[in-house]
């Protein structure tokens, strides 16, 4: 029961820390994605092959989460026009709730249900928000664990480098 609740502390702990920049990824091959959005349509990664993608693994009861979605919006903003998309999985939430929270944002991405939290285990997406950075070939090239600061520059930066 201790070391439980020491893990689900550590968990949370982390969840509030903030991501410190985006890691270089040395985790292996990207895993399946297979989502529908909110309107019940499917969603796959391989379908954005040639465009650099940001996977986004969020919660409307995760605060971090909620408060990094503007800097993602004006990411996206930024890269209007050229190929790249966002993909915010919510996980472990039902349409209505998730959408409930979308509807409260000016943002025009892509909203997705993992609502058995199975991708969020194939990505190891254990700490909220966590981010993938998918390049064109469909690699994943980068992450962050905790929210970042989408719309600085160094990330803009980086991401299109990815994009090249």
């Amino acid at each position: 029961m201790r070391r439980g609740f020491l893990a689900a502390l550590l968990l949370a702990w982390a969840a509030l820390a903030p991501a410190q920049a985006l890691r270089a990824w040395s985790g292996g091959a990207t895993p399946p994605l297979e989502l529908q959005d909110l309107d019940g349509a499917a969603h796959r990664l391989a379908d954005y092959r040639g465009k650099t993608v940001l996977v986004n693994f969020w919660a409307t009861w995760c605060a971090p989460c909620r408060e990094e979605m503007p800097s993602i919006e004006r990411l996206r903003r930024a890269l209007d026009g050229k190929p790249f998309a966002v993909l915010a999985v919510n996980v472990g939430e039902s349409a209505r709730v998730a959408r409930s929270f979308a509807d409260t944002m000016p943002a025009r991405f892509t909203w997705l249900l993992d609502r058995d939290t199975q991708t969020a285990k194939a990505w190891r997406a254990r700490v909220l928000p966590a981010s993938y950075l998918i390049g064109p070939d469909g690699a994943i090239r980068y992450s962050a664990l905790g929210a970042l600061d989408w719309s600085g520059d160094e990330v803009r930066n980086t991401i299109q480098g990815v994009m090249q």
